[in-house]
């Protein structure tokens, strides 16, 4: 029986939530900070307990949402909210480009099908007469199921429309996963940044937010000239002459060379779904682990094609290894995951995705409302040696759903460091602060919280 399944009904202990940054930041292990159900919370009130991620509902930083309004009215571009909700829409349910590979197998299986279904029939058949058919029917076939992927090119005009769309929720999206990193490690101080598919340059203004005058050097990489332009605008303000709002930011259209060359974070958004093939997302996920110092941040749609891209990402950078190796240190997984074992949510019979969700403030514009919600998936990796592996090898898990409130005892769905999903039940009498600290928490905040459950 697990850990997590002995939550439900025991006698013999105590409920205890011990919050797994603390332990993680003080480079000891939970274990041997034992603590009483009164003393967890350290003082602080139940909404605000150690363990919460979460963010209330976030706003752009003034200057960025001054400088996006200064666009959009100069900009002029016609119907330009209902063309930013397309856009939006298209992105959310933009999927990756089909593989070769997976074409040919699937036109094989589909022919095999038809021809055994054609045999069946019986009676006289023109072989060469039905292979034609055959052939024409897996084309139709193959043309209406496959997801026709064409790459994005934004000129100004598309540019301004995609700000519209994206710029607030993408923002939220990285802020709240930034925000990860520095609640569970408030000592990292990061001095440089890699932006991989900048777009916008969101990143540099939720890392911005995060760790601010700390970080001397961010670089900003995306392939279109005209998106990073727009980027640079919203830095200075929409005025060309201004003085850009945040320093030591580089804009550029191709990944730095050297492989020697590291960053402290390195930030992949909303970019994996835009490289045309699993070889060259491969490659790019090489790179930018090669590049990176301390922290990996990738984000996705909250969707299960973002989800699994970021599975199949976490799964090469943990198991695959490269053939030379600047940097030796292991790749190990900082959040979400309490675990380095496959998914247990896309293991299901019908997978589902493993996201979370951030409340934001989008741009103030005629017909948009007031707040929305970003639903995310995300993955952040970090640099370890064998030292430091061990001191973060406690047990820990992590609320991946809604916590359904009833009446004075509550039901969790928790994801365990054994790699399964459990159903978790807890009382108002037999766990005290625990129930609290559950019941006090939004559907979003409860969603995203972080501790470790442990039975003593």
């Amino acid at each position: 029986m697990t850990r997590c399944s002995h939550l439900i009904g025991s006698n013999n202990g105590v409920l205890l939530l011990l919050l797994f940054f603390a332990a993680y930041s003080q480079g000891m292990s939970a274990a041997a900070q034992p603590q009483s159900q009164a003393d967890f919370l350290n003082g602080a009130p139940h909404r605000k307990h150690p363990g919460a991620t979460n963010l209330k509902t976030l706003r752009l930083p003034e200057e960025l949402q001054r400088a996006a309004q200064a666009i959009v009215h100069r900009a002029q571009v016609p119907k330009l909210t209902a063309r930013a909700h397309s856009l939006r829409n298209f992105l959310w349910s933009r999927k990756r480009a089909a593989e070769d590979e997976t074409l040919r197998q699937k036109a094989r299986n589909l022919e095999k099908a038809l021809w055994e279904k054609a045999r069946e029939k019986g009676g006289d058949i023109d072989e060469q007469l039905l292979d034609i058919r055959i052939k024409k029917k897996v084309l139709s076939e193959l043309k209406r199921t496959t997801y026709h992927w064409t790459p994005i090119k934004y000129d100004e005009e598309l540019g301004v429309i995609y700000m519209v769309a994206r710029l607030a929720g993408g923002y939220a999206a990285v802020r709240r996963a930034l925000n990860e990193i520095k609640k569970r490690d408030p000592s990292f101080a990061p001095q440089s940044l890699l932006d991989f598919g900048s777009g916008l340059g969101t990143v540099v203004w939720a890392s911005h937010s995060c760790w601010g005058d700390s970080l001397k050097e961010m670089v900003c990489v995306d392939s279109s000239g005209p998106m990073n332009t727009l980027a640079e605008q919203l830095l200075k303000g929409d005025d060309e002459k201004a003085e850009p709002h945040i320093k030591q930011v580089y804009f550029r259209q191709f990944l730095p060379v050297s492989p020697k060359v590291q960053f402290d974070v390195v930030v992949g958004a909303f970019s994996l779904s835009e490289l045309p093939s699993k070889k060259e997302r491969d490659e790019i996920l090489f790179t930018l682990w090669r590049k990176t110092s301390s922290y990996l941040v990738l984000v996705e749609n909250g969707t299960k094609e973002g989800h699994q891209m970021l599975m199949e990402a976490r799964d090469i950078l943990l198991t695959k290894k490269e053939k030379f190796l600047f940097d030796t240190r292991a790749a190990s997984v900082f959040a979400p995951c309490p675990h380095e074992l496959p998914c247990p949510k896309l293991a299901r019979l019908s997978p589902v995705p493993c996201n979370f969700q951030q409340p934001y403030h989008p741009l103030p514009l005629p017909g948009r409302p007031d707040r929305q919600i970003e639903k995310f998936s995300y993955l952040i990796l970090a640099r370890t040696d064998g030292v430091e592996a061990e001191k973060g090898g406690v047990d820990w898990a992590r609320l991946v759903a809604p916590v359904l409130s009833r009446s004075r005892h509550v039901h969790c769905q928790m994801c365990c460091p054994n790699g399964q999903i459990q159903q978790v039940v807890v009382t108002a009498r037999k766990h005290g602060s625990t129930w609290e600290v559950l019941i006090s928490n939004s559907v979003c905040d409860i969603d995203i919280i972080v501790g470790i459950i442990r039975l003593m």
